[in-house]
């Protein structure tokens, strides 16, 4: 449940503070610390994950699940076979495959690809086999199949390095079929929001239905100078005999839409069309959706 905060941190476990990292300073006068659970900052991170993240992963992308609806329509059009890049324990590839989508699921973290394979196959064979996983980094992509669909949700592309990204973006257009498509989507901060507020701090209670209490505080910190975030998640984890403390950081880069643009450009993608969606006055999510020059 989230409740306004004001300035100051909100009323969570007094185990919290425990976990907090020794520089955390409260935000300043004005700023606030922000709750709503349909912006809170992502996890896709530059670093592999480990298996102490994967029930954080699922606590920030619940709230975004609705963006399955959306890249399903655009399969429809499409056809399959859909290339996942990114994967996790499958989002978005499971309920593809329910569809009736042959997917490919790319994912550099084998902890989550078992769990996506277990979870198709607890639903049935007919759906665990539309669906091959593959295990491999983003920056050394090599691609053999043709596909319909790629996807890069849950903004994973700002976990690719900007050197990176421009001979992702080829690997993926060259291997596109006729009439196919990239969708992709992205964080979008207006310099002067970031200029303003460099650092962000976010408070929620992660829903769990097993007795345990748990609560993440969140700092976000932008470095304009290397175009980069760092998100700390500090947890308190209390059950009915102790507290468990973690502490997570992920890393990633901020996506200029003009660069990107331009990165699709050279790799021979042309935007067909954009959507944005408005988070707060400056934050908007961006999702684009990108077919092979002619």
């Amino acid at each position: 449940m989230h409740t306004q905060s004001g300035t100051s941190l909100p009323v969570v476990p007094a185990a919290l503070a425990a976990v907090l990292p020794s520089r955390y300073e409260p935000p300043a006068p004005g700023a606030g610390i922000r709750l709503s659970s349909d912006t809170l900052p992502g996890l896709e991170t530059v670093s592999p994950a480990d298996a102490d993240s994967v029930w954080l992963h699922d606590a920030l992308l619940g709230p975004h699940s609705a963006d399955i609806v959306r890249y399903l329509g655009l399969a429809r059009s499409t056809g399959g076979p859909v290339l996942d890049l990114g994967s996790g324990a499958g989002r978005l590839a499971v309920p593809f495959a329910r569809h009736g989508f042959a997917v490919e699921a790319v994912d550099r973290d084998g902890p989550a690809l078992e769990r996506l394979e277990t979870w198709a196959r607890r639903i049935g064979p007919q759906v665990a086999g539309l669906i091959v996983t593959t295990r491999a980094d983003l920056t050394e992509l090599r691609l053999d199949g043709d596909y319909r669909l790629a996807l890069l949700a849950g903004a994973m592309v700002s976990a690719v390095p900007p050197q990176a990204r421009p001979r992702l973006l080829r690997e993926i257009a060259s291997h596109l079929g006729a009439g196919g498509a990239l969708a992709l989507d992205y964080t979008s901060h207006l310099l002067p929001g970031l200029v303003a507020e460099p650092q962000r701090t976010w408070a929620f209670q992660v829903p769990r239905f097993d007795g345990i209490d748990e609560w993440v505080v969140a700092r976000q910190d932008f470095d304009l100078r290397t175009m980069s975030e760092r998100i700390t998640y500090c947890t308190a984890r209390t059950g009915k005999l102790s507290t468990e403390r973690v502490v997570l950081t992920t890393d990633k880069w901020i996506v200029d839409g003009e660069h990107l643009a331009a990165e699709l450009h050279a790799a021979g993608l042309y935007i067909e069309g954009r959507r944005r969606h408005r988070i707060d006055d400056r934050t908007e999510s961006v999702l684009l959706v990108c077919r092979p020059d002619d």
